[in-house]
């Protein structure tokens, strides 16, 4: 187990880095504002299950053998920005998900619980960088003679993962707030749901442009 002093140094680490403007976050403020907060902090814990994975590989040295086959991490980076496109299409498509007094009711039904965490789920997996990113960072706080490395890593995933969800929570209130005052314009929300398709798009094109 890594000492007190290197578990608040390590989470500190990881609430700065969460705050710091990326994909994830974006991803997570244009689902939460475009289909609501409760679906919002249902593709939070898609992230944080996917970050398990990812602590997983690094504490098995998974990440190790991954990182040096540039064929698997194109197939990777090009699957997640697929996924990003079709999420775009289907954003842009979107009617209103609220409608005001006097419009129609959208008639497609929103996305499920396990639609929202599927989605945060194949947004963290896909993404071969956060996996290279803990294959970087997680090793420096390993302490020797504190036990198992195995589990020193898994340790400090859990706590990585406990920033996000602070972080990332955070950021579904937020974008809570937008969707609460867009809920009184459906023409508002329709070009909300065109602002996430462009997000989604230019996630996909950053995502299949970045290299090992």
């Amino acid at each position: 187990m890594p000492t007190l002093d290197t578990a608040l140094t390590f989470f500190s680490l990881a609430v700065l880095l969460g705050l710091s403007p990326g994909p994830d976050n974006l991803f997570v403020l244009m689902q939460s504002a475009t289909q609501g907060r409760r679906a919002g902090w249902w593709v939070v814990v898609g992230l944080c299950t996917g970050l398990v994975g990812h602590t997983l590989a690094v504490a098995l040295g998974l990440a190790a053998v991954f990182a040096a086959s540039p064929l698997a991490f194109t197939v990777l980076k090009l699957a997640g920005a697929a996924y990003l496109l079709y999420l775009a299409w289907g954003a842009w498509r979107a009617p209103a998900s609220l409608a005001v007094p006097g419009e129609a009711q959208a008639r497609t039904a929103p996305p499920t619980r396990l639609a929202m965490w599927r989605r945060g789920v194949v947004m963290n997996l896909t993404n071969p960088k956060v996996g290279l990113f803990f294959l970087a960072l997680l090793p420096q706080f390993v302490q020797a003679g504190r036990g198992p490395v195995a589990g020193q890593i898994v340790c400090l995933g859990l706590l990585f993962m406990l920033a996000t969800l602070g972080v990332f929570g955070a950021v579904v209130l937020l974008a809570g707030v937008i969707r609460d005052q867009l809920a009184r314009s459906a023409r508002a929300q329709r070009w909300l749901n065109r602002a996430a398709a462009g997000v989604f798009v230019a996630l996909a094109a950053r995502l299949a442009l970045q290299r090992t």
